[in-house]
């Protein structure tokens, strides 16, 4: 079937730049931006078009505030332009402005993205990279996906800058002499490629406009593709003995409990779980040993409670595990959004605890919690109606004299809920 092209008069022009500015756009493009009615773009963008003499407009100004003068500028039939860096659509105002404009409004023409220029000027493959973004973005999702490849790319912002980031890193796990290159002003004439570690750019300041490009190798220089690169913790499988645990007088969910209840998280890669009420730990340091490349979140109140979870991670390293000290639900208000919450312990705090699982979990997440109590059970049942309910009663063999008997120990109700939804990201 044949169709007619667009009218490119009736299609805002999307252009991106690099650190060149206009010298590193064709002539033809060039004049397209400069016989443009509007002219949209940073500050650094518009900067570059010295001579352009139609109306300017910073994106400073807000984007709902810049979507509503483009569809002014469509329907009246002016030529309106988009300045943008690298490839609009990755991480860009392209994006941004598919929720305003159809893609046949659209007209795209990228540039080379920082990756690119990354990876090319450090000489580097980047075929199995992760392409993360620091930018206005929290922290975890780059301290996940850096656990999920050999290396990868981040960009930065004023505020997680790679000294930040590096810190965050080391923390979650990664070696501090992990080779690291810090790109800055990639494509300008004040370009700069400074190799080093984790640890040494921990405590050094670059460019505002950088790319942060981390190996997970232990080594002082990035690997070649022929040496091997330091592999994630082994998963290891849940049902570690109480006894290994330190635990205050006896708080710990018991080992058959807790493979029931992790069994029902089912977290899988790269997901987050929260372990709210987490006592000693055991549940969230079993789930996150199980699942190196998962982020779990332990949510602890009592500071005497946290120093046994600090001394489990000692015996049983669990460098995806993240102690929050803090009382949920406050705590939890900025942690991303979980794939799975367990609550071990919860004070007097049940009902609102649910109502943030219920608010909060992804579409599809889990929920599991332990309670002992049938007053307990009755308010949770109130909050989340279609739960699924197990009363766990389990009695473990003891010696008697040159026999052998059964102990039991206190039975517990595991109460499981599943959140309706897929997932529309």
């Amino acid at each position: 079937m044949n169709q007619t092209a667009p009218d490119p008069s009736r299609r805002i022009l999307v252009v991106g730049m690099t650190g060149a500015g206009c010298a590193g756009l064709p002539e033809a493009l060039i004049a397209r931006v400069l016989g443009a009615d509007l002219l949209v773009g940073g500050e650094r963008h518009l900067d570059a078009f010295p001579t352009f003499g139609g109306e300017r407009l910073s994106v400073r100004q807000g984007l709902p505030l810049v979507a509503r003068r483009l569809r002014a500028a469509l329907e009246r039939g002016e030529r309106a332009v988009v300045l943008a860096s690298g490839d609009p659509l990755w991480y860009g105002i392209g994006a941004s402005l598919r929720r305003w404009f159809a893609a046949e409004e659209l007209e795209i023409v990228p540039a080379p993205t920082s990756y690119q220029l990354a990876f090319a000027a450090l000489g580097e493959p980047w075929h199995d990279a992760a392409l993360l973004s620091a930018h206005a973005r929290p922290l975890d999702e780059v301290v996940r996906g850096m656990r999920q490849a050999p290396k990868a790319a981040i960009l930065t912002d004023d505020r997680h800058t790679p000294a930040v980031i590096a810190r965050a890193l080391i923390e979650a796990g990664l070696a501090p002499t992990a080779a690291c290159a810090i790109c800055e002003n990639l494509g300008e004439t004040g370009q700069r490629i400074v190799r080093t570690t984790l640890e040494e750019a921990a405590a050094q300041t670059f460019a505002p406009l950088n790319v942060l490009v981390v190996w997970r190798d232990a080594g002082g220089q990035p690997p070649d593709e022929e040496v091997g690169r330091t592999a994630l913790p082994a998963p290891h499988a849940p049902g570690l003995p109480d006894a290994a645990f330190s635990a205050e007088a006896g708080l710990i969910t018991k080992r058959e409990v807790r493979l029931l209840s992790l069994a029902e998280l089912a977290l899988g890669p790269g997901e987050v779980l929260w372990d709210i009420g987490a006592g000693s730990g055991s549940v969230g340091i079993e789930a996150a040993r199980a699942q190196p490349t998962a982020t779990v979140y332990a949510v602890e109140r009592r500071e005497a409670l946290c120093e046994h979870i600090r001394e489990n991670l000692r015996r049983f390293p669990a460098p995806n595990l993240r102690l929050i000290h803090g009382e949920a639900p406050d705590a939890c208000a900025d942690l991303p959004a979980p794939d799975a919450i367990f609550i071990g312990g919860s004070g007097g705090r049940l009902g609102a605890l649910l109502d943030l699982a219920r608010q909060r979990l992804r579409p599809g997440g889990r929920l599991a919690l332990n309670l002992v109590t049938l007053d307990r059970l009755r308010e949770a049942r109130q909050h989340l109606p279609d739960v699924r309910l197990y009363q766990v009663q389990i009695s473990r063999g003891a010696p008697i004299q040159d026999d052998l008997r059964l102990e039991a120990l206190n039975p517990v109700f595991v109460v499981t809920w599943v959140k309706e939804g897929a997932d529309a990201s």
